[in-house]
C-alpha cells in the first residue's frame, strides 16, 4: 500500500475517503506517482475513516464531500486532531464549504493528474512554510497586523504571516504560513488594508513580495507553489520586483 521514494525525510501519510471505488482507485494511482507520499489507508465511508484515523497518524486527507450517512465536511469538522485536507467532489457548489474549513485545495471530479499535482504543490508549499525556522525577531511596528471579520469575530492576522491572498467571487482566502482564513470581501478593497510589500499579480491573486522565492514573466513562486501573473499585471509586477 505504501508508495514512497523520499530518502531525506519521513513520508507524508495520506488517507483517501470516498464512497466511489473508481474515485478511490484514481486517487491511489495518482498518489503512487509521487515520491515522498504514501497511502496509509483507503476508506469507503467517513464512518470507517473515523475509526482508522484514531489509530494512526495521517498527514493529508483526500476527502469526498457528498457521501451517504455522514458528509465529508461534517466528518472533518468533528475531528479532534485535523490533518491537512484536500476535498474532492463532483459538485462545484461545495467549493466554499471546503475552503471555509481551511482546506489545502478543492478538486472537482474527474480528477486529472495535472490538477491533482497542483494541489500537492499547494500542500508542499504550506508544509514547508509551517516548518521553516523563523528568522531573528525584529521589533514589531504598530501596523504589522490587521483584523479580519470571521465567524462573528475580529481575528488578528499578522501581515508577515500572509503568503498570498486569493479572490473567490464575493469572498477572499488569506493563505498564511499555517492555515488560512475565508472572509467576505472584495480583493481590490482588501488590498488597500495591506502594506507596500503586497503586490497584485493577477485579478485573483495578491502576493506578499517578502515570500517570493522566484519569478518569471508568467508566474510567481512561493516555495513550490506557482501563482500566475496576469497579462495586464506583468509590467507593474516587473517594476515592483526590479
Amino acid at each position: 500500500m505504501a508508495h514512497s521514494n523520499n530518502k531525506s525525510c519521513t513520508p507524508v501519510r495520506c488517507m483517501v475517503v470516498d464512497d466511489e471505488e473508481l474515485a478511490r482507485e484514481l486517487l491511489e494511482s495518482h498518489l503512487s506517482q509521487l515520491p515522498g507520499f504514501e497511502l496509509a489507508a483507503s476508506c469507503a465511508s467517513a464512518i470507517e475513516a473515523s475509526q482508522l484515523i484514531k489509530e494512526q497518524q495521517i498527514d493529508l486527507l483526500f476527502l469526498d464531500i457528498e457521501m451517504p450517512v455522514l458528509k465529508g465536511t461534517d466528518f472533518y469538522k468533528n475531528l479532534q486532531h485535523k490533518p491537512k485536507v484536500i476535498f474532492t467532489t463532483a459538485y462545484r457548489d461545495y467549493a466554499l464549504d471546503g475552503f471555509e474549513l481551511d482546506a489545502v485545495d478543492y478538486l472537482l471530479k474527474p480528477i486529472v493528474f495535472a490538477r491533482f499535482f497542483q494541489a500537492i504543490e499547494r500542500f508542499n508549499a504550506q508544509h514547508s512554510s509551517a516548518h521553516r525556522k523563523p528568522s531573528s525577531p525584529e521589533a514589531p511596528s504598530t501596523e504589522d497586523y490587521i483584523f479580519v471579520r470571521k465567524d462573528r469575530k475580529q481575528v488578528k492576522v499578522k501581515l508577515a504571516d500572509i503568503l498570498y491572498v486569493q479572490g473567490l467571487k464575493d469572498y477572499i482566502q488569506i493563505h498564511l504560513n499555517s492555515g488560512s482564513h475565508i472572509i467576505k470581501a472584495g480583493l481590490g478593497a482588501f488590498s488597500e488594508s495591506l502594506g507596500d510589500q503586497f503586490i497584485r499579480v493577477h485579478r485573483s491573486y495578491i502576493v506578499n513580495s517578502a515570500k517570493i522565492t522566484a519569478y518569471t514573466n508568467n508566474d510567481i513562486e512561493i516555495d513550490q507553489l506557482e501563482i500566475p501573473i496576469g497579462e495586464n499585471y506583468r509590467r507593474a509586477v516587473a517594476k515592483a520586483l526590479s
